[in-house]
This record gives structure tokens, sequence and C-alpha cells, in this order.
């Protein structure tokens, strides 16, 4: 019940009921990316996203979100080449423990000795 009450009136939960209803009745479903997000368009034009888990907007991948901004109409698939340089993609990490704490930072387990200022050599 406390599912369905925050799919009617929330929009952080993944989808609202509105979204869903949209999603029945005009919705072809286009495919899904590594995170399990489900992509959508209508016969309109319009393209959006159903998150699996929460709403984050940095969860889209790079040739998704190139897709749902019509930067390429060519849909991504989960098996394209990749090179030997490419990372997978990953989410924002700020605000979790796997988040880049560089040397010196108050986070950072590594303390660097900081000055506050740099004496002229003369």
């Amino acid at each position: 019940m406390l599912i369905f009450l925050k799919q009617i009136f929330t929009w952080w939960n993944r989808q609202t009921f509105g979204t869903f209803l949209y999603t029945l009745f005009t919705g072809k479903f286009i495919g899904t990316d590594q995170f399990g997000n489900k992509y959508y368009s209508n016969p309109k034009g319009k393209r959006w996203v159903i998150y699996k888990k929460e709403v984050e907007s940095s969860k889209v991948p790079p040739e998704w979100y190139s897709w749902i901004h019509f930067l390429t109409e060519k849909i991504p698939s989960n098996n394209e080449k990749k090179y030997s340089w490419q990372k997978d993609y990953e989410e924002n990490l700020t605000g979790t423990n796997r988040a880049h704490k560089p040397e010196g930072s108050l986070t950072s387990s590594l303390k660097k000795s900081m000055k506050k200022y740099e004496t002229w050599k003369t």
C-alpha cells in the first residue's frame, strides 16, 4: 500500500501514477541500460526514462543520454564494441564512500602538510 501511495504522490520514487498510465497507453519500450533503467518513446517523438530505483539523472549512461536528448537517432545496445581505453560508466559518487577524496582534503585519510603561505626566496 505504501509503495502505491508513493507512486501516486511523489516523483522521486521511480515514476508517478500519471507517468505509469502515460507509459502504459502511449509508450513504446526501447531498451534498458546497465543500471536497469528503462527507456521509452511515443509516436509523437517524446522520449523518457523510468529509473530502476531512485530518480538520479547521473545514472543515465552517455550513449542513452545522447539518445534521450535527440543528439543521435541510433538506439544504444549493451553489446557495443568498447575500446581498451574506455572505462565503464559510473554514476555520480559524491557523498558515498567511493567518492574522490584528494590528498589534503578534510575527508581524506592522507593528510598533507599545508602551509598557509610560502615565503619568498631572496
